[in-house]
């Protein structure tokens, strides 16, 4: 999601603060298998969003995680890795829409 820019940027950042957000972006992350894994706040198989929001807290991290995501990886936060995620499993639009919700959670 210069200065048409800007206020775009705003108005998505109050949409995403909203319960509907949350709805999608549960259900486009339940779609992509990533809640087998995850969950907001307790660590399953891999970390909870509330640990990878605290991990990157004050950075702009959304193009790391997606890379990540897309690639998968291992050794952040243990030894299991995370299988590489395409976009045919989440769009990269609901991949980024999920990731801003995700590092918002405290």
């Amino acid at each position: 999601m210069k200065k048409a820019g800007i206020v775009v940027a705003a108005v998505a950042a109050l949409a995403l603060t909203s319960g509907a957000a949350w709805a999608d972006a549960d259900a486009a992350l339940n779609k992509a298998g990533c809640m087998a894994c995850h969950a907001k706040d307790k660590k399953l198989v891999g970390p909870s969003f509330k640990d990878i929001a605290a991990k990157y807290k004050g950075q702009d991290a959304t193009a790391k995680l997606m890379e990540k995501v897309r690639k998968g990886g291992s050794g952040v936060y243990g030894p299991v890795p995370m299988p590489p995620n395409g976009a045919d499993k989440i769009s990269d639009g609901d991949l980024k829409d999920a990731i801003a919700l995700i590092l918002k959670t405290s």
